[in-house]
């Protein structure tokens, strides 16, 4: 009599969990699933959002590729942005996180002080530096001209508008450190200490014990930092336009004026598949030559 009431018991807690999870498998239905697989549909087609939608096949792909110079642009430029801002974000937060390491006065301020502008709004951030750059009365010119150097155009030039925005990259920094700093809090003291009585300098105790116990962690900010480079969006849209002359042509931003400024939804949802690939491609390299130098910690 046990067995039949167990198996009841058992039927119950099944149902159950699958009422407990209903609700997020219909969200992930409802909201990425479904509309990822009608974007894939949509990128096959002409469609202008006013009116039907025009089946074209791989139009929109032929056309990305031999007769649009603004989307080589785009990837250009954000690809660019990439190779500054990510390698720099991963130092600056690294040498940030070992100056929060130290045995200071004080050091729960600076660490709250350091992390609170990671969680900013994109646009207030954007606005800020806006402000910060400006060429007239910007606090970069003013001390240039307190240093009796040359003033830079800074988002206005073509040149300096897009190291700009990699300097800008840095604001954000304080959130990697913080990640850092749990690693380097987690790294045996003893590690150190056997170093130190062999002879070993401080740098070669920061190369050869400190980046190979933080390159998890590294490994980590570095996948998620070329995925959110390739997502750059709101600094262009606020601070440039794009511009000058496309210098900070964004591949978010050109996806967004195909989509909603020029009505191009199904040229956008292609753009978007092609995002994917790239990133897609992108992190499976990273994870392929992963096993080189990033050293996990046996048990």
């Amino acid at each position: 009599m046990r067995k039949p009431h167990q198996r009841e018991i058992s039927r119950q807690e099944n149902l159950a969990g699958y009422l407990f999870v209903m609700p997020w498998f219909l969200g992930m239905l409802l909201f990425v699933a479904g509309p990822v697989a009608v974007s894939f549909v949509l990128s096959m087609t002409d469609w202008n959002i006013l009116s039907k939608p025009s089946w074209i096949g791989l139009e929109n792909y032929h056309k990305l590729f031999s007769d649009d110079p603004l989307f080589y642009t785009s990837l250009r430029v954000t690809l660019i942005y990439t190779l500054g801002a990510v390698p720099l974000g991963i130092a600056a937060a690294l040498g940030l996180a070992l100056l929060l390491n130290q045995p200071i006065r004080g050091l729960g301020l600076f660490r709250s002080v350091f992390f609170l502008p990671s969680i900013l709004s994109g646009v207030a951030v954007a606005m800020l530096w806006q402000w910060l750059f400006n060429v007239d009365f910007g606090v970069f010119n003013s001390c240039l001209r307190m240093l009796h150097l040359p003033e830079l155009g800074w988002l206005g030039s073509e040149t300096w508008a897009l190291p700009s925005l990699i300097l800008m990259s840095l604001w954000g920094v304080g959130g990697s450190a913080i990640i850092y700093l749990a690693g380097l809090q987690n790294i045996p003291t003893q590690l150190y200490e056997s170093a130190a009585i062999d002879g070993a300098s401080e740098w070669k105790q920061f190369r050869h014990i400190t980046i190979p116990m933080l390159s998890p962690l590294l490994f980590l900010t570095l996948v998620m930092g070329i995925i959110g480079s390739f997502q750059v969006f709101t600094q262009a849209y606020v601070m440039t336009g794009g511009g000058p002359n496309h210098a900070t042509e964004f591949y978010a931003l050109y996806l967004y004026r195909q989509a909603i400024e020029y009505l191009n939804m199904g040229y956008a949802s292609a753009m978007a598949w092609i995002l994917l690939a790239i990133v897609l491609v992108l992190t499976i390299i990273q994870f392929s030559i992963s096993r080189y130098w990033v050293y996990y910690e046996e048990e």
